[in-house]
């Protein structure tokens, strides 16, 4: 994985000459900056950029909200047929998301949605996948906490937002990366319900980039696109890290 990833590197840094040049080098020699800007200002790539970035920021921060509210309410909130329920939302998981994709769009296009960032921010506002990694990860705090809590008179929101969220920031971190990643790497939603040229994400954009790039043979400007459109996920990841590696750790302790 990481040498394909390498490649993609020293290629953005390379001359056309250098890129086919026979045995092939690693260090470019020399090294070639002007392919970033040619990447950026002969295509509307920061429109696409920016596109990407809306989407992204909107569904991650919805989907922590609604799906740390879920999980905290599955694990600490006792009602009847709690876990049945749970389990019940859990098997939404099982249904391939392809098969939702012709429905959806049915529903998006009597919404008049289509062509909008809409039908990309709505559905995925929401995650089972979500909801079961909060759940598992306040199912390890004390529900003591809770019930402390309710004789000082807090309500439910109040005991989820100022007492558990605070704890929660391995689970948002872990969650937030995730659902980031997969908004931003999104392939198959923005070339479907995305159609007009400015409305487009990074991903789609990078196809187009390809069409006009490769065509040309100028593979160097293609690869630097490529590496600009990767660097928001490697700055989320270096920068939540520990809290990643702590939630992946705390949300398999206890189911």
């Amino acid at each position: 994985m990481i040498i394909p990833f390498l490649w993609m590197v020293r290629t953005s840094f390379m001359s056309l000459a250098q890129v086919f040049k026979f045995p092939p080098e690693w260090i470019p020699n020399p090294w070639v900056w002007e392919n970033y800007p040619r990447a950026v200002s002969e295509t509307p790539f920061m429109r696409y950029f920016l596109n990407s970035l809306r989407i992204a920021v909107v569904v991650t921060a919805g989907q922590l909200f609604t799906c740390s509210l879920a999980g905290f309410t599955f694990a600490k909130l006792r009602f009847p047929g709690n876990k049945a329920l749970f389990l019940a939302y859990l098997g939404t998981m099982m249904i391939p998301h392809h098969v939702t994709i012709i429905p959806v769009f049915v529903v998006m296009n009597r919404l008049g949605w289509v062509d909008t960032p809409l039908p990309l921010m709505i559905p995925g506002l929401v995650s089972a996948t979500g909801t079961f990694m909060f759940r598992q990860f306040f199912l390890t705090l004390p529900s003591e906490l809770v019930d402390s809590a309710k004789i000082d008179g807090a309500s439910f929101f109040r005991i989820y937002s100022q007492i558990f969220m605070p704890l929660a920031k391995p689970a948002l971190a872990t969650q937030g990366i995730f659902t980031f990643m997969g908004a931003w790497n999104d392939f198959l939603g923005p070339i479907i319900f995305l159609q007009g040229k400015f409305n487009k994400t990074l991903t789609v954009g990078l196809l187009q980039f390809r069409a006009d790039y490769q065509g040309m043979g100028q593979w160097q400007v293609l690869m630097a696109g490529v590496v600009l459109s990767v660097m928001p996920i490697l700055i989320a990841f270096i920068v939540g890290q520990e809290y990643f590696v702590k939630g992946i750790a705390l949300t398999g302790i206890k189911g």
